[in-house]
């Protein structure tokens, strides 16, 4: 079984054997909750094929997307838990079918201190989550609610290679922080100036990309 494709080729061979050998594998379905907000972390997962998305919740019900994980990515957020043994603050939910392996927390010092490719990975991955957490913050701070209506969809995209979108209006408003009617009036718009096209179940945004 390959676990990694040639980006991580860093990654010592022993390494990947042993994660072979304790992972456990496992399958999460479009929606399924892999981390909750609240819970102590006993394994942190690495992206074997699919998309993860990582959130903040208010008691309101409302989210904040802060990043996508995809192929060959672990979560950040979720590293930060289990080395201060401290409960997740955030959400991981599977965009779409979603295969993962499942690593103990008790190995994550022990390849760090055994392993440079490891320790290469895991730095390397902090740095992404920073940037886009960076991201995150910009867009809030300095776009519109269109604009960052399309910059969601873009980064939709970016992530997934797909310009379907299966979500409510009241799903892209919970991720906006917004209305349901704010949302349906900016897709109407988006749908007039011929950049998207709504359906009753989907969003096609190709002409978007």
């Amino acid at each position: 079984m390959e676990l990694f494709d040639n980006q991580y080729n860093f990654l010592e061979k022993e390494l990947q054997q042993e994660i072979l050998q304790i992972g456990v594998p496992k399958t999460f379905q479009p929606n399924e909750v892999l981390i909750r907000e609240g819970q102590f972390i006993t394994s942190f997962p690495i992206i074997l094929k699919g998309l993860i998305r990582i959130t903040r919740n208010n008691d309101d019900g409302n989210e904040l997307l802060l990043y996508y994980l995809k192929q060959n990515e672990v979560c950040s957020m979720s590293l930060t838990c289990c080395m201060t043994n401290l409960t997740s603050t955030i959400k991981a939910v599977a965009e779409e079918e979603t295969k993962v392996i499942m690593l103990p927390v008790e190995m994550l010092d022990n390849w760090i201190c055994k392993y440079p490719g490891w320790k290469q990975f895991v730095m390397q991955s902090f740095q992404n989550r920073f940037r886009e957490l960076i991201d995150t913050i910009d867009s809030i701070a300095f776009l519109n609610l269109d604009e960052r209506l399309v910059k969601y969809l873009v980064d939709r995209y970016k992530q997934s290679g797909i310009t379907i979108l299966n979500e409510t209006h009241q799903d892209l408003a919970l991720r906006l922080n917004t209305s349901r009617e704010v949302v349906s009036r900016l897709l109407k718009k988006l749908e007039k100036d011929g950049k998207i096209k709504l359906s009753r179940n989907f969003i096609d945004f190709a002409d978007l990309v």
